[in-house]
């Protein structure tokens, strides 16, 4: 008689097998006729232009990290709103404490321009020198 964990070591050994077999088999099966297009890079159908070592802007993933974040926090949403006739008030209360919280978030980064495309640049006062011989007034 197998236990729990016994069962569970048996999952894994014929997902283990399943894996293997299926690698093997498209090993076999696979047309092997190498040639020099094969070993370049693919692009989205387009030749490769330039180096592939680009540094990419941060926007990129800063968007991308908000994204996920608040994606992830509207998740929380839907099994609330399945359940929401049978919580009462108290749920209704700590969803609505949430949903503040998450605008505030929301808005925090709004504000913070993170979710600008193209930030403005920034405004560097410049030093002003009481010296007479500088008649612009700017520090050199």
């Amino acid at each position: 008689m197998l236990t729990d964990f016994g069962r569970v070591l048996l999952f894994f050994i014929i997902a283990g097998i399943f894996v293997t077999l299926g690698l093997v088999t498209a090993w076999i099966v696979r047309p092997k006729r190498p040639y020099p297009d094969k070993l370049t890079t693919y692009e989205c159908g387009e030749d490769p232009v330039g180096s592939p070592w680009v540094k990419y802007n941060i926007r990129f993933y800063v968007v991308a990290l908000i994204f996920l974040i608040f994606e992830v926090e509207i998740l929380f949403l839907f099994p609330w709103a399945l359940v929401y006739q049978d919580l009462g008030l108290f749920a209704f209360i700590e969803m609505v404490i949430f949903l503040v919280i998450l605008f505030v978030g929301y808005a925090y980064v709004w504000v913070r321009g993170d979710l600008d495309w193209d930030r403005p640049e920034p405004d560097i006062p410049f030093i002003t020198s009481l010296n007479k011989n500088n008649p612009d007034g700017t520090f050199r």
